[in-house]
């Protein structure tokens, strides 16, 4: 992981205008450009969308994948909001949970927060199980707005605490 170039605009853009990939997430809009790309990676790189944005690569050659984020939860300081997506020719091979799993520690590690939360949409079981091969724990379900869907899709919401992720640390690597 990494943070976002310019020369990953081609990439993101191809990989993100995808309604299989842009109706499973809240902020991304479909059809996705490539002026929508170049404007995703302007921001991130000048800290408006937030300080913990990364793209999603292959550790042999680069190759970018999707990404990955942790943000502020809007009503709790003690909790950060975990999301991710890949381009759909990435799907079902690891990295979602790779990915997770690294952001999870150095959020735990380096930052002084008591939880971190993660929604999904209920009919997205890929995401539902990297949620849960990360230990999190279902809290409830509700709705979200979504930009593609251009209104609100009923989600499931999970949180992971501090202790419980200090002991499955514990435990070893989970898979």
């Amino acid at each position: 992981m990494r943070a976002p170039h310019e020369e990953d605009v081609d990439a993101l853009a191809h990989l993100a205008n995808n309604a299989a990939v842009a109706t499973m997430v809240s902020r991304m809009p479909h059809p996705y450009t490539a002026r929508d790309a170049a404007d995703f990676v302007r921001r991130t790189n000048a800290g408006e969308i937030g300080k913990c944005v990364y793209a999603i690569t292959k550790g042999e050659n680069g190759e970018f994948l999707g990404c990955c984020a942790l943000e502020p939860h809007a009503s709790d300081p003690e909790t950060l909001e975990l999301g991710y997506w890949l381009g759909e020719p990435h799907w079902n091979k690891g990295y979602a949970t790779e990915a997770a799993h690294a952001l999870i520690d150095m959020a735990f590690r380096t930052r002084d927060i008591a939880s971190i939360d993660a929604r999904c949409r209920v009919t997205n079981i890929a995401s539902r199980r990297v949620i849960q091969k990360c230990g999190f724990q279902f809290q409830g379900s509700g709705m979200v707005g979504s930009l593609a869907m251009r209104g609100m899709v009923p989600v499931e919401w999970y949180r992971l605490d501090r202790k419980t992720w200090m002991s499955l640390k514990s435990w070893g690597e989970m898979r």
